[in-house]
């Protein structure tokens, strides 16, 4: 009898296990005792690092992260205010596809702008450290987007969160919690689907998330033109940057009047424009549209080979480059190809004008929905200058034939194996000693 209970009790304990991977980076959040890990120091080739860029563990902190090239960057603040880029992290994991977070359970790893507070943060966290990235934010909620418990954490296992190694997060941890100690309110989190370079946005110039990443792409100007934090504000359902509001901002009602720096605001609009050349250009010379298919996100290089990581037949096969036409289909030619691949897919593409039939076209794919009021993304205030306008709103407009591109959304079409690697128990690891030069690709991370 006695063992019977038991094998019911270990049943119950394992499915319990299954679904927080199916919900997403469930994790313990308690944050009143924290753990002896939590306070290991920032280690000292870091700390000289800052004290060569002329900042210290106590100024502002900033974090830029890139789905596509898989890296976590870790800017400081300097004396005169400006920001300079401290470390770039090799990304152990992300689960997904490139585009923004949906829904509970679509394995997205969010996209956009968020804020990171003290209380986010988890010492006692089962992944060995966390964070709470704070999605939801203001514009996913005025899209009516849902999901939680999107981490930065340790351990190589991915259900929409940003996954780091135990020795990258342990230093990425206490570069925060430092921060926050010298009087950092917030840190913010900037998450991108690439890096916002001409050639990338050549090439997905076609995707249907094209407008919302360019609207992401004005956040990352107003920062790289000033080195300054840009402010954020979202109303009308579209991010608003550099500006300031004289009352209470709605994410769903009109933009209220906007206070803004016209010297900062014309800098950002001269950067957008000289892109949006070196766009064209690119284009003229033959870059192909493309859209990249994932079979359920991907990992940095630096860990290629890695055994500990969740999904790791999902990597097997790096992402498929799915050649697209001027409607932003796939061209025949390469349907042929891709549906010849003998992989099960996991989803479909369709789109807005598409048939019912799904288009084979990778071993993974997603679906395409409306995102609400997306519509002048382009000539939103704070967007793209007028220049600019006319030179993408054609590429853009031929995704769906009226400017307004739908979104693509990944859903995954059969239930996640539960055979991914769990979280070790917290208990297990509370004597666990940090061992910060132990793994070559983490000794790399540093550099």
């Amino acid at each position: 009898m006695l063992a019977n209970w038991r094998a019911r009790v270990v049943g119950v304990c394992l499915a319990v296990s299954a679904a927080a991977l199916l919900a997403g980076c469930d994790d313990q959040f308690d944050n009143r005792v924290g753990s002896g890990r939590s306070l290991a120091p920032i280690p000292q080739n870091t700390l000289a690092k800052m004290d060569a860029l002329g900042t210290t563990a106590s100024a502002p902190v900033l974090i830029r992260t890139y789905k596509q090239e898989a890296e976590l960057e870790i800017w400081k603040q300097k004396s005169d205010g400006r920001y300079a880029l401290l470390k770039t992290f090799p990304m152990c994991r992300w689960s997904g596809q490139l585009g923004p977070k949906v829904r509970e359970g679509d394995r997205q790893v969010p996209e956009g702008f968020y804020t990171i507070t003290r209380e986010q943060m988890n010492p006692n966290s089962n992944y060995y450290l966390s964070f709470n990235v704070g999605f939801p934010n203001a514009y996913d909620r005025a899209y009516g987007r849902s999901g939680g418990d999107i981490m930065v954490h340790g351990v190589c296992s991915s259900a929409g969160c940003f996954s780091m190694t135990d020795i990258q997060i342990a230093e990425i941890y206490a570069i925060v919690r430092e921060a926050f100690a010298g009087g950092q309110h917030g840190v913010q989190m900037q998450s991108y689907p690439f890096r916002m370079t001409a050639e990338n946005l050549a090439k997905h110039r076609l995707d249907p998330n094209i407008a919302f990443w360019r609207e992401l792409k004005n956040g990352a100007d107003h920062f790289e033109t000033t080195m300054a934090e840009p402010s954020v504000l979202v109303c009308n359902k579209h991010y608003v940057f550099g500006a300031e509001a004289a009352r209470d901002v709605s994410a769903t009602a009109a933009c209220p009047a906007l206070k803004r720096d016209d010297e900062v605001e014309a800098a950002v609009a001269a950067k957008a424009a000289k892109d949006d050349v070196a766009v064209a250009a690119l284009v003229a010379k033959g870059v192909k549209p493309i859209q990249l298919v994932y079979s359920d996100g991907g990992q940095n290089p630096a860990f290629r080979g890695r055994d500990d990581v969740s999904r790791p037949e999902a990597l097997a096969v790096g992402p498929q480059e799915v050649v697209l036409g001027d409607d932003g289909k796939p061209l025949p030619a390469v349907v042929q190809v891709a549906a010849a691949i003998d992989l099960k897919p996991a989803a479909t593409f369709r789109t807005a004008s598409a048939s019912s039939t799904p288009v084979k076209t990778a071993p993974e794919t997603a679906a395409v929905v409306s995102p609400g009021s997306n519509s002048g993304a382009l000539g939103f205030v704070g967007g793209l200058s007028d220049s600019s306008k006319s030179l993408m709103s054609g590429l853009i407009a031929r995704v769906s034939g009226s400017g307004e591109p739908p979104l693509r959304v990944y859903e995954p079409a059969e239930p996640i194996p539960s055979d991914a690697p769990l979280p070790p128990r917290r208990s297990a690891l509370l004597d666990k000693p940090i061992r910060m030069a132990t793994a070559k690709v983490d000794d790399a991370s540093a550099q």
